[in-house]
C-alpha cells in the first residue's frame, strides 16, 4: 500500500515499559555465567517469562530445567535460580549435591521472602496475597514450613479468611499484582482485622506500579491497547486487565507481531502500546513495524515515571569475584 493511501493511526507508546531491573539482572546473570564458565549453564525454570529471551539464551548454551533432579550429578556447570525466587528446599538440594548455585532472584522478591520470615519468627501467622501456582508464590510460600503461609487470591478469599489469632497476623504480597485489586483485598482485611501487620514499604514492585500507572493514563484515550508479553507473565496480564478496567474497549496480550488479530486491530484510529517487565524492546519495535505496514503512524511517547533502578549481579558473577 502506498504511504499516502494508508489510514492514519495515533499511537501512544507507554513509558516506562518492558524490562525491569530484576529482569535485566537475571538475564545478565545467565550471560555472564556463560562468559565466565562456558556452556552449559543450567537454569531452573524460565529465567524470566519470555519465550523470545529463553530461546536466545538456549542458543548461547543455557539448559533450562523444571527441577534440579534434571541436572546431572557431578556437574561443575553453574546452576542458576530464576528471577521469581525459589523455595528454601531448592538451594538446600543444590548444596547437598555440591552444585555451584547462583541465585538470580529479584532483590524485590527477596525482600518479600525476608518479610515473611521475620513475621513468622515473631510468631505471626503469614497471609500472602497472590496467584496460586505462580513461581514467585511457590517460592515465597516455600520460605516457611508447610501450612505456615495462607494464600489469599480474591476479595472473596479475604472476606472468608479466618486467622488463628486476629491480633497476631501479617500480610505480604506477590510483587507483580494489580495495584487496585491488591488495595481492595488489603482494605477488606484491614477493615476486618485492624491490627493486621503489613510491609514497611509496598511489596508490589516499582516496575509493576509504574507500568500500570502508564496504562491508566493512556487507556481512556485510545480505541485499543496492546501489551507485548507472555500469556503466563503475571505483570503482563495485569496490564491488559488494567486497560479494560480504565475504559479501553479492546486490550490484547501478544508475544509477537504475528499474534495480532487484524480483524480487530485493522480498523482502529488510535492505539496504545506497552510491554510487560520481561518483554524485550525489540518485540515492541516488531509490533510497531507490523502496524506501520498498514497505517501511517503518528507516535507519541507518554512518560509517567523515570526509572533508574539498578541491581548488581549475584556475587559469584561480579568482576571482583575471581580476585
Amino acid at each position: 500500500m502506498h504511504a499516502s493511501e494508508k489510514p492514519s493511526l495515533r499511537v501512544l507508546l507507554c513509558a516506562p515499559r518492558g524490562f525491569c531491573a530484576g529482569v535485566v539482572r537475571a538475564i545478565d546473570a545467565v550471560e555472564q555465567a556463560l562468559a565466565l564458565y562456558g556452556a552449559p549453564v543450567y537454569v531452573r525454570h524460565e529465567i524470566v517469562h519470555n519465550k523470545y529471551v529463553v530461546e536466545g539464551l538456549k542458543a548461547k548454551g543455557a539448559i533450562f530445567v523444571k527441577e534440579l533432579h534434571e541436572v546431572p550429578d557431578g556437574t561443575t556447570a553453574p546452576v542458576i535460580f530464576s528471577a521469581h525466587g525459589v523455595a528454601k528446599s531448592v538451594p538446600e538440594e543444590a548444596a547437598a549435591r555440591n552444585f555451584l548455585a547462583i541465585d538470580a532472584t529479584c532483590p524485590l522478591v527477596t525482600k518479600v521472602h525476608r518479610e515473611a520470615s521475620v513475621h513468622y519468627k515473631r510468631g505471626r501467622e503469614v497471609v500472602l496475597i497472590g496467584h496460586a501456582g505462580h513461581p514467585e508464590v511457590i517460592g515465597t510460600m516455600g520460605q516457611l514450613p508447610a501450612g505456615a503461609v495462607k494464600l489469599v487470591q480474591t476479595p472473596a478469599d479475604a472476606r472468608a479468611f479466618t486467622p488463628r489469632d486476629p491480633e497476631n497476623f501479617a500480610y505480604t504480597t506477590q510483587t507483580t499484582l494489580s495495584i487496585d485489586d491488591t488495595a481492595e483485598i488489603v482494605a477488606i482485611l484491614q477493615e476486618r482485622f485492624p491490627s493486621m501487620a503489613g510491609p514497611h514499604k509496598e511489596d508490589i514492585c516499582y516496575a509493576t506500579t509504574n507500568r500500570q500507572e502508564a496504562v491508566k493514563r493512556v487507556a481512556p484515550q485510545v480505541d485499543a491497547l496492546i501489551v507485548v508479553g507472555a500469556p503466563y507473565s503475571s505483570n503482563s496480564q495485569r496490564l491488559r486487565e488494567v486497560a479494560l478496567r480504565e475504559g479501553c474497549r479492546v486490550s490484547a496480550l501478544v508475544q509477537r507481531a504475528n499474534e495480532i488479530d487484524w480483524s480487530v486491530f485493522g480498523t482502529i484510529s488510535s492505539l496504545a502500546v506497552t510491554a510487560g517487565a520481561s518483554a524485550p524492546e525489540v518485540l515492541v519495535e516488531e509490533v510497531l513495524d507490523a502496524f506501520a505496514e498498514r497505517f501511517a503512524l503518528q507516535i507519541e511517547t507518554v512518560h509517567t515515571a523515570h526509572e533508574d533502578v539498578f541491581f548488581p549481579l549475584p556475587r559469584q558473577l561480579r568482576p571482583d569475584a575471581a580476585e
